[in-house]
Formats: C-alpha cells, structure tokens, sequence
C-alpha cells in the first residue's frame, strides 16, 4: 500500500514539473529577449545568387549562410587574427545569428520554431589565430539568450581559405519548426 501511495506522489511530482515546463515554453518571448539585450533584428537581407534565403522541407527549416550584415552594410571585414580581433569575432558572428533570427522571423515566425537543431559556423583568419570556439559563442550564447531553451544546439566550425567580400565569419542553421 507503501508503494502505490509513494508512486502516486512521484507521478504528481513529474506532471507538476511537466505543467511547469510547458509554461515557460509559452512564455517565451524572443522580440522580448532581443530587446532586453538591447538588440534590435536588422532588416533581412537578399541571397547574392540562385537561391533562398530559407528553405523549408516538412518540419525543418533550413537559414542559408548569414554574414554580419546589418541594413545592408557589411561590417567585419578581414583575417581574424590579421585585420580583427577575438572580440570583434565574437560580435561579427553575434550578428551573424542576429540575421539568421531576421529571417526566421520574417519567412517562419518565431511562434512556430519547436527548436534550433544544428548551426554550421565558418571562419577566416590569420595563420596563428585559434579562437574559433570563443567566436562562434558570439551566435551559439545569441541563440540561448534569445530562444531559451528552444535556442539549445549542436554546431560545427569550419576554417576556410575565403569568404565572399572578405567578410572575416558566416553563419547556417537549422531549426524544426511546427508545420500545422
């Protein structure tokens, strides 16, 4: 009889935390958080070639690369370790993930983001540069501030040769979403 009572209160426990959960899922406010971060969503831009800037397929939409453009200005231009700096990285690859969150506001809304699944982050830099993880904590920290828990992700980060117009980072996501 012990046993059935102690189950009892477990199961009241977890639907307690379940309820609790569920309500701090729909408090989520990213316009919110992006404005208590004293951030605002830049315009979003254009792509620069034959494709879409967001690409859904069933329930997962897909952010084609982003670059630290804001209104249309390109900002951070470089090497990181040559023309800028760790700092400078981190806020180039924070508007990265600014513009990633432009769009999926813009073509998706954020009422329908379930989660961001995966981000793909790539880099330039000088030859004895090795700060990439610090950098790309610019939009993997953005991401969290601004989606709670939904902003959870794994990632990967690529050092590449070039990028196009020398910007010094991009950025690609992808989140599930609610179809229906």
């Amino acid at each position: 009889m012990l046993k059935s009572s102690e189950n009892t209160i477990e199961k009241q426990n977890v639907m307690q935390i379940i309820k609790k959960n569920k309500t701090e899922i729909a408090s989520m406010n990213p316009n919110k958080n992006i404005e208590k971060l004293n951030l605002k969503l830049p315009e979003i831009s254009t792509p620069g070639g034959s494709y879409v800037s967001v690409n859904v397929r069933a329930n997962i939409a897909y952010i084609a690369i982003q670059f630290p453009i804001l209104n249309e200005e390109y900002l951070y231009q470089g090497r990181l370790g040559n023309e800028l700096n760790t700092e400078e990285g981190y806020k180039a690859m924070q508007l990265c993930a600014l513009n990633v969150l432009a769009q999926v506001e813009n073509k998706i809304g954020f009422n329908k983001i379930v989660g961001l699944n995966h981000i793909d982050a790539y880099f330039q830099s000088g030859a004895d540069w090795d700060d990439s993880p610090i950098v790309v904590n610019g939009a993997s920290d953005l991401f969290v501030k601004v989606l709670e828990g939904k902003g959870k992700h794994s990632r990967v980060i690529f050092g590449v040769e070039k990028l196009p117009r020398n910007f010094s980072v991009g950025l690609t996501a992808s989140f599930t979403i609610e179809t229906e």
